[in-house]
């Protein structure tokens, strides 16, 4: 791998690892606010609102600069949404703004892999980069739970800086505070990746003519045979995994009792087995053999719905880095042959876009049905049978 290979994986690292601490973080401090629980469930189709609307034009936008400027941008506007959530803003506001830079960030941080390795390499790349997102999945979740809880959250309201009225006084908010810094460490390494070689292609006076030209990449991508396979199966996947990092943290408070911080150990579980199946998927699998792996679909809407069975961590632990390395092993060749029949029929930052507009808007369509369910009642059991169901249908 080139060296630059390892500037971007470790911004995309530490940015992972501040968008997931926030979002336990931005859970507790509704809570702690005493808002509705279906507020709290409202934080995931909100972070996936940008993803939507602005699909677009982000992928024009990270074709038309270098990409690691395109991610700097990305990281500044999530600290922005950190600071208003720190003044006052609403919480769900201003996690919708997080959500807005991660929306901008993802065709640069994907599309570069296209511009800087040759095919052969990207289900080792996507393998590698998976599995360390996977990782700063599993320890933001761990941290954003740490931050949160009685022990660290002392330290961090003890700070006492002279002569600078903070204003913060809960333990959500000193861990906003502390991720503002994690932010600006990876805008630091997006600052370090190096120029690809790949002349930009300039956005157009009118961004709204970007409307149709985004729907025919959009539609041609939909009508080629392995580009329907690959961005069918990853929109169902991401459509209910996006959702479930929530769903467990429910389910691990009415199934087991436990409190935030305890169950964001659970949520990192999950993504211990998927960087597990994502580094084995990386290491067995070649771009050839990609649609060989759409069958574990079934097992893992299976899994899904045996959760509800489920009342001890014992075996909830192991059950979970089960589901986690199963989906690890589906995406990663899954993802692969998306970015490798997008770059080749329409541009790397323009078939990103296309990927996250679909992957997204069934995050969003499954998140507010899921807050909704909330709203009128529904437990999490029920919310899990449903979303099992839905991952069955990667297979269908």
């Amino acid at each position: 791998m080139k060296r630059g290979f390892y500037t971007i994986m470790t911004a995309q690292f530490f940015s992972s690892l501040a968008d997931n601490a926030l979002f336990v973080a931005a859970i507790e401090l509704l809570r702690t606010r005493g808002e509705p629980e279906w507020q709290s469930a409202a934080l995931v189709p909100l972070f996936a609102l940008f993803y939507v609307v602005l699909a677009p034009f982000v992928g024009a936008f990270a074709d038309a600069r270098p990409k690691g400027q395109v991610m700097f941008i990305s990281n500044a506007i999530k600290v922005v949404g950190c600071l208003l959530m720190l003044f006052g803003v609403h919480p769900l506001l201003a996690y919708t703004l997080v959500g807005l830079g991660a929306a901008a960030y993802s065709p640069a941080k994907y599309g570069i892999l296209t511009e800087l390795l040759p095919p052969s390499q990207l289900v080792k790349a996507n393998g590698w980069i998976e599995g360390l997102t996977i990782a700063s999945i599993i320890l933001g979740v761990l941290l954003g739970g740490q931050l949160v809880g009685p022990w660290l959250s002392g330290y961090l309201l003890a700070v006492d800086i002279p002569g600078l009225e903070t204003g913060i006084a809960s333990a959500p908010e000193a861990a906003v505070a502390a991720l503002v810094s994690v932010y600006a460490l990876a805008a630091w390494f997006n600052t370090r990746i190096p120029l690809t070689g790949v002349t930009p292609r300039p956005m157009p006076k009118n961004p709204l003519a970007l409307l149709p030209d985004f729907w025919r990449c959009n539609s041609r991508l939909w009508r080629d045979r392995l580009g329907q396979i690959s961005l069918a199966t990853t929109t169902l996947f991401w459509g209910v995994s996006g959702n479930l990092r929530y769903i467990v943290l429910a389910w691990a408070g009415a199934a087991l009792g436990y409190t935030t911080t305890q169950a964001s150990a659970l949520v990192g579980v999950v993504a211990v087995g998927t960087a597990v199946g994502a580094v084995v998927a990386s290491m067995r699998m070649r771009l050839d053999q990609a649609t060989r792996v759409m069958p574990l679909g079934i097992g893992m809407g299976m899994l899904v719905i045996l959760m509800n069975f489920i009342d001890n961590v014992w075996v909830a632990a192991p059950f979970l880095v089960l589901l986690g390395g199963l989906g690890g092993f589906l995406v990663v060749p899954m993802n692969a042959l998306l970015q490798h029949r997008g770059h080749n029929l329409m541009g790397a930052g323009r078939s990103i876009a296309v990927q996250n507009f679909n992957e997204q808007a069934c995050i969003l369509l499954l998140g507010a049905m899921y807050a909704f369910s909330t709203a009128i009642g529904w437990s999490a059991f029920m919310a899990i049978t449903a979303f099992g169901a839905r991952r069955d249908d990667l297979h269908g």
